[in-house]
């Protein structure tokens, strides 16, 4: 199963052009080196209300989503890019069958928020989050 995984954001008004690079270098960084991505884009966002946005090609299904949600240069992009995010929507596209898969996406992101408080706290202090988290982690609904 390919999981495609797809972010669109805004960043904070207040960020500034250094922190914002630093971010969109970091999410191509992570495109780059996780094994289970094969393919990737980062850049702006048309036809919506965010102004930037990426997309992930994930091989491997959910064990794939998981070494890309744990890997230490997704950490990293959290750690330096969400901080400086206001809003955000993650969305997951998938070729699988599975009627469940949508749910067991969600319960690999709550291990990780359970596992990762840092990683909690900053997804918890988006001004907005929608997506395939979703409930969220705790603290948001």
């Amino acid at each position: 199963m390919i999981i495609y995984h797809g972010n669109r954001f805004t960043f904070k008004p207040e960020a500034r052009p250094e922190q914002i690079e630093r971010a969109l270098d970091s999410l191509r960084n992570q495109g780059r080196v996780v094994p289970s991505v094969t393919s990737f884009t980062v850049g702006r966002d048309f036809g919506g209300e965010f102004e930037w946005g990426a997309m992930f090609v994930i091989e491997n299904g959910l064990d794939g989503y998981w070494e890309y949600l744990t890997h230490p240069a997704h950490l990293n992009t959290d750690r330096v890019g969400l901080p400086l995010v206001d809003r955000f929507m993650s969305f997951d596209i998938t070729d699988g069958t599975d009627p469940e898969v949508g749910a067991k996406i969600a319960e690999l992101h709550q291990r990780r928020f359970d596992a990762m408080p840092d990683i909690n706290d900053l997804v918890s202090g988006l001004g907005e989050y929608t997506g395939s988290a979703a409930p969220g982690p705790h603290g948001k609904p």
